[in-house]
């Protein structure tokens, strides 16, 4: 494709925010919108948002976005190529194909509402909590989207009356925005892509199709499920009533996979996260790599319908910039996200205190749903400056945690190293703009942490997989990835090994402490 003025868009539906963004040919931002939307709590442990607001927040962000862009002179009515997606994962909901109308609020991928039905299949199946871990590549756990469908059909009338009169279509965040964006009720496309597919815990990963099996032993129904298409091809072009109409979208992947996509992350090399959660993701290459360490196997990215499947390993941290969030809107200890770093600094150390963000249990590696948060070594010396930079801490102990499991289960032969023999890190999301966070996670690895000048590289990775369908890019300009290294900052380790040793050591204590404690008396 020509150098003349083209541009692709991107949309980005986060758990706690919505944005487009439209990025010209060179992959710079020239418009941008983003808007946040309610996170609804209906009891502890609960976490719900509603689809038609999400919907409302994706108009308006495409909306402003071109506004933006076009009062800047940009001519996008006639240079957009593209539309790309990419999604929070596992957030799961059902709605009506005759009306269009949710059945339920959205089930948020951190709500564990469903550990009764986790330890039920546990109990009932042969292979316990990784009965379906070769097939899928997940344990049996309230985080994914199979356990959520399950609870709604069992909890929930409307859903139950649905399914049986074959009204229902289920499907993650990315399912219904795409329905709704081509056409909802007149010709919506039902589909979904396969990386997120692969956190359903219903996709077989070897043939990246629903597995019979596992639909037949769970006894969900197959015509509400989607059609799985790959991440990067023309999937439907955006219907009337929209901000932008006529368009294809012709990329889709949930956001850890866009990200990995925009960080450009080769057979190797991986890349953390830092947003809600923190998710680290190794590219594994076209081999399925079974963790024997607590990691998840997944998808990567397929960047097309012939295209071969890269997979990945991944850690998934349930909160990470959420204990950020907790520390401003619970506690008031912060007025804003960003202070936490001025605050923080104030301190040299943590005076002792480790805080384990456990609010709904424990992800990767541990998989404990009966942890809950603690912060322990506190004294009469301690602040909200030690506690503030404990959570900080918190963040990259649970980092470092997930990377030794992908030591272990990938091998030297596994990951990437460069020219020192050093394993980078690649970073991204909102909360990598806290210097004082990067430097700590350096620290606490003992090894370089390397920051992109763009941060929000699950947009980018979600448009590189649609401007790539459409001609605008091609893969090798995608994975050139020599120019982005010119503009990394690169944060290196300053802690002594035998101190990284001792606090590494006193984590490991604090999260013991975490464990068996939902069910503390109200």
């Amino acid at each position: 494709m020509s150098k003349e003025a083209v541009y692709v868009g991107s949309i980005d539906q986060g758990t706690t925010s919505t944005r487009f963004i439209i990025y010209d040919r060179d992959s710079r931002t020239v418009g941008s919108h983003q808007v946040e939307f309610n996170q609804i709590y209906p009891e502890a442990g609960w976490v719900e948002h509603d689809p038609m607001e999400i919907l409302e927040s994706v108009r308006v962000c495409m909306a402003k976005a071109l506004d933006k862009a076009t009062a800047d002179g940009h001519n996008i009515d006639s240079g957009l190529k593209a539309i790309g997606l990419t999604n929070q994962r596992e957030t799961t909901l059902i709605w009506s194909k005759s009306t269009g109308s949710p059945l339920y609020n959205a089930i948020v991928w951190m709500d564990a509402r469903t550990s009764g039905v986790c330890r039920k299949l546990e109990k009932e199946l042969s292979g316990g909590r990784t009965h379906f871990s070769e097939v899928c590549g997940l344990p049996i756990s309230t985080y994914f989207s199979a356990v959520k469908l399950l609870w709604l059909m069992e909890n929930v009338d409307a859903v139950k009356e649905a399914i049986k009169s074959e009204d229902a279509l289920f499907g993650t965040i990315d399912t219904w925005l795409i329905w709704n964006l081509t056409g909802g009720l007149n010709g919506g496309v039902h589909v979904t892509d396969v990386s997120n597919a692969s956190r359903t815990m219903l996709m077989n990963l070897k043939t990246l199709e629903w597995d019979q099996p596992t639909l037949e032993t769970l006894g969900i129904c197959p015509k509400i499920l989607p059609k799985i298409v790959s991440n990067s091809e023309i999937i439907g072009d955006i219907a009337t009533g929209w901000p932008i109409t006529g368009i294809p979208i012709s990329g889709c992947l949930g956001d850890q996979h866009a990200a990995m996509l925009g960080q450009a992350c080769r057979k190797g090399e991986a890349k953390s996260t830092y947003g809600t959660g923190a998710f680290i993701l190794l590219n594994t290459g076209e081999e399925i790599t079974m963790s024997k360490h607590g990691l998840l196997s997944t998808v990567a990215f397929k960047l097309g319908p012939e295209a071969l499947t890269n997979y990945a390993l991944e850690g998934s941290i349930a909160i990470a910039g959420a204990a950020v969030q907790w520390l401003r809107d619970s506690l008031g200890i912060i007025k804003s996200a960003s202070e936490i770093e001025t605050l923080a600094s104030e301190v040299e150390s943590t005076g002792g205190i480790y805080f384990v963000p456990a609010f709904n249990g424990l992800f990767a590696p541990w998989w404990r749903d009966d942890a809950r948060g603690v912060c322990i070594g506190m004294t009469r010396f301690t602040n909200k400056a030690h506690i503030a930079r404990a959570v900080l801490e918190s963040m990259c102990f649970q980092v470092k945690d997930v990377l030794d499991s992908m030591h272990k289960d990938a091998g030297e032969q596994g990951e990437v190293k460069n020219e020192k023999g050093e394993f980078l890190l690649r970073v991204d999301g909102g909360a990598t703009v806290n210097n004082l966070l990067m430097q700590i996670q350096a620290d606490v690895m003992g090894s370089p942490v390397v920051r992109p000048a763009d941060t929000e590289t699950t947009a980018l990775g979600a448009a590189y997989a649609a401007g790539l369908a459409v001609g605008v890019w091609t893969e090798e300009e995608i994975f050139a990835s020599e120019e982005k290294k010119k503009t990394a900052t690169t944060f290196r380790p300053k802690i002594g090994e035998e101190l990284r040793k001792k606090k590494l050591e006193s984590w490991c204590k604090a999260v013991s402490r975490t464990f068996d404690l939902a069910d503390l008396s109200l």
